[in-house]
């Protein structure tokens, strides 16, 4: 589902060449006003922004890793990252754009990624608790339906159109970056689509590792980099791969990835197989952006069909980008998030 692979792929990416330094694609221009840096009164100024909250489950509780940067008390946006079990470093890249624009955001472990506490009971790792453990998160913050905003990516786009299915009545607004509402229609989107346009000695290759189960072996990731990701992940060679998602990559935590998604990364068998929320799209009122992108691993016109569903939906297609539009396409990704933002804020939000 969110191509966000375990840590195999930097196997893969590493044998082919050295990885370049990071380089974040653009930045953004202009400077925040001066009480975007007044932590006066914030209990996490002593930690640089950084809070553990106590997270309640039905096996105990547990902290997970939250870090703020800024200060705006009407815009805050929580990012969720993908996997399920990746972590925030992704999202790092959202240090080049939001804080000229005076965005407040907070980067977030989910509980069992790499930050945050990382349990073993498999029982934890279902939809519906992570709902909850993101409901939490929103109370600790002190974040409501004057300020809260959540944004979501791949995984964490499917559990942003959860939680807002049953929470939206604390959201200011929503934003579901390059995930469908169908994993039935993702896999079908992968059979018809993206299998057919990959070189056939390849597929037949990484299908018949798939079939004996072969996932370890190096060969499958040797295949899917060149084949796959630098096409519809992250449209760069993946030796230029900036340095958050790379780290991002080599802390997923695969007792959830695998589960949840499965080990293909051209289908999906775990427990999220016949998520749809299709149909449910319609209940959620809150000012809604979509993204998607021309060359993602996720059908770009299902992501428009989407924006079409919600009643307050826009739509933002990234036209150069992969799975990973923050960074294929960051200038234009990060303009249509700030411009939904403000206009959300303004009261100006039109579809």
């Amino acid at each position: 589902m969110t191509v966000l692979r375990p840590l195999t792929v930097l196997a893969a990416v590493y044998s082919l060449s050295a990885c370049a330094p990071n380089a974040r694609d653009g930045t953004t221009s202009g400077a925040p006003p001066a009480s975007y840096y007044d932590t006066t009164g914030r209990a996490d100024t002593y930690a640089g922004g950084v809070r553990l909250i106590p997270v309640r489950t039905p096996k105990g509780t547990f902290k997970v890793w939250t870090r703020r940067v800024g200060n705006n008390p009407k815009i805050k946006v929580l990012l969720l990252h993908g996997g399920p079990g990746m972590t925030h470093e992704y999202w790092e890249v959202a240090d080049s754009y939001f804080p000229a624009a005076g965005v407040e955001y907070y980067y977030y472990d989910q509980l069992g990624s790499y930050y945050s506490d990382q349990p073993k009971d498999t029982s934890l790792w279902n939809t519906a608790r992570f709902v909850e453990e993101v409901e939490q998160v929103r109370t600790a913050l002190g974040m409501d339906s004057t300020n809260f905003f959540l944004m979501g990516s791949s995984w964490g786009g499917l559990l942003a159109m959860e939680y807002a299915l049953k929470y939206q009545h604390n959201l200011k607004g929503l934003v579901v970056s390059n995930m469908m509402s169908s994993i039935p229609a993702y896999v079908k989107y992968a059979q018809d689509v993206l299998m057919p346009a990959m070189d056939p000695n390849v597929l037949a290759e990484i299908k018949a590792l798939e079939a004996k189960k072969d996932y370890a072996n190096p060969r499958y990731m040797a295949l899917l980099v060149p084949n796959h990701y630098e096409k519809h992940l992250l449209r760069r060679p993946a030796a230029e791969w900036p340095d958050g998602m790379n780290r991002a990559l080599k802390h997923v935590n695969n007792d959830i990835y695998i589960p949840m998604q499965g080990p293909s990364e051209l289908s999906a068998s775990g427990t999220l197989e016949k998520w749809d929320r299709s149909a449910d799209l319609k209940h959620i009122t809150v000012p809604t952006l979509v993204i998607g992108g021309t060359y993602d691993t996720m059908d770009p016109k299902h992501m428009e069909w989407m924006s079409t569903q919600f009643p307050k939906g826009r739509f933002l297609l990234c036209p150069n980008s992969g799975h990973m539009a923050m960074y294929d396409d960051g200038p234009r990704y990060f303009a249509g998030v700030i411009k939904f933002l403000k206009d959300v804020d303004a009261g100006t939000f039109a579809k």
